[in-house]
């Protein structure tokens, strides 16, 4: 068997092992993902605020616009709302997303592969407490994973901590107050080797934030009960092969009414408040939820000590990128 299918065999058991697992510890039912939404309908997600979609205009919609998704967080709540999904259990898609605006790296290309999931939550499950307990339930899951594959090939697989450690944007900065962003990130992940870093999208005391975050899906506004500000985070994982940090996942509690309103005025986008996604969650049409994106590709990467995500996942490159990367003994699939 040749290592290009050795890899393609060991990523889908990867991408089994770990929806199954996720699913079972969140009660998640499997449902199917669009690929497009119509334009202007505030549907699809433009991440932190800036991302530009890719738009058409199919002949058959009569000058209406097409946009293919970039992700499913907004879409993933109306699909709660419409399949009555209750409190406690949830919903999980296999997302295919197309984003132009990336940079090629390492860690992105063109095209994103991710588990989109989202679940029902009550009034009092809004706390920073509830976000950590699903925080730990994804890393659980990811760990899962890891002895899976390690028992299925016998193999070794990258060594990680066997608990997930937790830090606030806030607390980050006043850590290495000299340090960027980006900084800051590798080097807690580089000491923690796993954590969630709450708070993206949120002020800081220095006027600056710790990631850039859209303000109608993630609640990165509200208060919480470590005296800090934002219902949401990232999970990064430090990997030695890389010699960096990698962020596996974005996820939080979504924005309810009230929350929705602020970030909308604190990022100047209060034109958005009639839109249809906008207008149902307004008018309460919507479930309360908490739900997340977690990257396919990155988590194989991380499994099989993958150096590029070419390496597991089938894409668009430069050929001065390919020819690079051949130089290096990488080579893409």
């Amino acid at each position: 068997m040749s290592d290009f299918l050795a890899t393609e065999i060991a990523v889908q058991f990867i991408k089994d092992s770990f929806e199954r697992r996720l699913s079972e510890m969140l009660a998640l039912t499997r449902v199917s993902a669009p690929l497009v939404l119509d334009e202007g309908t505030g549907i699809n997600d433009d991440l932190s605020g800036r991302e530009r979609p890719v738009t058409f205009y199919p002949h058959s919609m009569q000058g209406r616009g097409a946009v293919v998704v970039q992700s499913l967080a907004k879409w993933k709540r109306i699909k709660l709302a419409r399949a009555s999904v209750g409190p406690g259990r949830g919903i999980i898609t296999d997302m295919r997303a197309l984003r132009p605006d990336e940079v090629f790296s390492p860690l992105h290309s063109l095209f994103v592969d991710q588990w989109d999931w989202e679940i029902s939550i009550e009034e009092d499950d809004r706390n920073i407490a509830f976000l950590k307990s699903l925080v730990e339930t994804v890393y659980k899951a990811v760990t899962l994973t890891a002895a899976d594959l390690g028992d299925r090939y016998e193999r070794e697989t990258p060594e990680m901590p066997h608990n997930i450690t937790f830090i606030h944007s806030e607390e980050l900065l006043q850590l290495y107050p000299r340090l960027s962003a980006e900084e800051r990130e590798a080097e807690i992940a580089r000491e923690a080797g796993a954590l969630f870093i709450a708070g993206i999208g949120a002020p800081l005391s220095d006027g600056s934030r710790q990631g850039e975050r859209a303000p109608d899906y993630d609640d990165w506004s509200s208060p919480n009960e470590d005296g800090y500000f934002g219902l949401n985070g990232d999970i990064i994982i430090w990997s030695d092969i890389l010699g960096r940090a990698v962020e596996l996942s974005s996820m939080g509690i979504r924005v309810d009414r009230p929350a929705l309103l602020y970030q909308l005025r604190e990022c100047n986008c209060m034109e958005r408040i009639s839109l249809a996604y906008h207008t149902m969650l307004m008018e309460g049409r919507l479930p309360l939820s908490a739900g997340g994106g977690i990257g396919q590709s990155r988590l194989a990467m991380l499994l099989l000590g993958k150096r590029h995500i070419g390496e597991v996942q089938a894409g668009l490159w430069p050929e001065k990128e390919r020819g690079r990367l051949a130089s290096e003994g990488i080579e893409l699939l």
